[in-house]
């Protein structure tokens, strides 16, 4: 395929900001300046147990470079389940509908929470360039209850989408909790937007009987030419009436240590929502997403009683095929001996309660 300028264009408003070509038409904006810490050198965020993200030349090496194989996806794949959640949910019982990718409505205490909500088209800085939705959200945003709470993960446009958030802001005024310094982006763009921010290990009471916990995850942030790694990322933990649940929306595997002290700090926990999407090619993914393999892996880890698969199927971010990352995952259980029943790829629309 030749080296186009829309091509490269494509490449920098949409693989750029998830693998490490920051959108070079992005300025400079404001940086979290606190102290310094294990995992903030003043400037940087980093994870002492991570990898740092790749580097111009290997983008370019795994965009352009020779014997490429990159799977050609249909342009729609509806999800065969959509849903309309109620207004709220009480008692002991939590209700999870998964939206697509990495995007959950959470109902559980009569409080409804978002985690990384996208329902944009394309999840890229501009409307024409960069990956685009290949099937709807599995729940209109005309049918979402009134939107409590909402986490976001870390800055990558395919998790932290300004869209998204400011028409919720416009709708609900949610409040938003997210990690240090992904609130300058967020205000940055929209004022309006009520949002929190916090550093790895903080608790934070949401209502309810509800908490949620920000914890390390093996990942990177980056939104433009001048903030790579100026923002932290975190999974959650996620306590509820039901149990304890793990929210991971982007993370490689490495040695399984992130999973295990979450096990060690939070265990036990109820349920695990582990990423099982845009693994391929591995020589470039490998330190900042997970596999299916990896992700069983991580299951066994951090010991959660049941698993739900997601960052699949939505927004081609890689090379592997549309359902290869189900396929495999059936693969991977099998190999490890485990019941399917205990970690179910999810499908946009699908509802599971505990």
């Amino acid at each position: 395929m030749p080296i186009t300028r829309r091509r490269i264009f494509g490449l920098l408003a949409g693989a750029g900001a998830l693998v490490g070509v920051p959108s070079l038409w992005i300025s400079r904006m404001k940086n979290y300046d606190g102290p310094a810490s294990d995992h903030f050198d003043g400037l940087h965020f980093f994870d002492p147990d991570g990898a740092p993200p790749k580097s111009l030349g290997e983008v370019f090496r795994w965009q352009f470079g020779g014997g490429r194989k990159r799977a050609a996806w249909p342009d729609w794949t509806q999800s065969p389940h959509a849903d309309t959640p109620p207004d709220r949910v009480d008692g002991d019982k939590v209700r999870l509908s998964f939206v697509g990718h990495a995007s959950w409505l959470i109902q559980a205490g009569g409080l409804n929470l978002l985690v990384d909500p996208v329902w944009s088209m394309r999840v890229s800085p501009v409307g024409w360039a960069g990956p685009k939705r290949h099937n709807d959200p599995g729940i209109a945003f005309e049918k979402l209850p009134k939107i409590d709470v909402v986490l976001v993960s870390h800055g990558h446009y395919d998790h932290l989408d300004i869209a998204t958030l400011s028409r919720l802001a416009k709708n609900f005024s949610p409040r938003v909790v997210t990690p240090l310094s992904n609130d300058v982006t967020m205000r940055s763009a929209d004022s309006t937007i009520k949002v929190e921010a916090f550093d790895w290990h903080d608790r934070v009471e949401l209502g309810g009987g509800i908490a949620v916990t920000l914890v390390p995850t093996r990942h990177w942030s980056a939104r433009g030419m001048f903030d790579r790694n100026k923002a932290l990322w975190a999974s959650f933990v996620l306590e509820t009436p039901a149990g304890k649940i793990y929210v991971v929306c982007d993370s490689g595997y490495g040695d399984g240590g992130h999973f295990r002290r979450v096990a060690e700090k939070h265990g036990p926990l109820r349920l695990a929502i582990l990423p099982i999407g845009a693994y391929e090619p591995r020589w470039f993914m490998r330190d900042q997403h997970m596999n299916p393999e990896d992700a069983v892996k991580a299951l066994a880890d951090c010991g959660a009683q049941q698993a739900l698969g997601h960052h699949h199927g939505t927004f081609q971010l890689t090379d592997e095929e549309i359902d290869a990352p189900a396929k495999a995952l059936v693969e991977a259980l099998d190999a490890a001996k485990i019941p399917q029943e205990r970690f179910v790829a999810m499908k946009p629309g699908q509802v599971v309660e505990i």
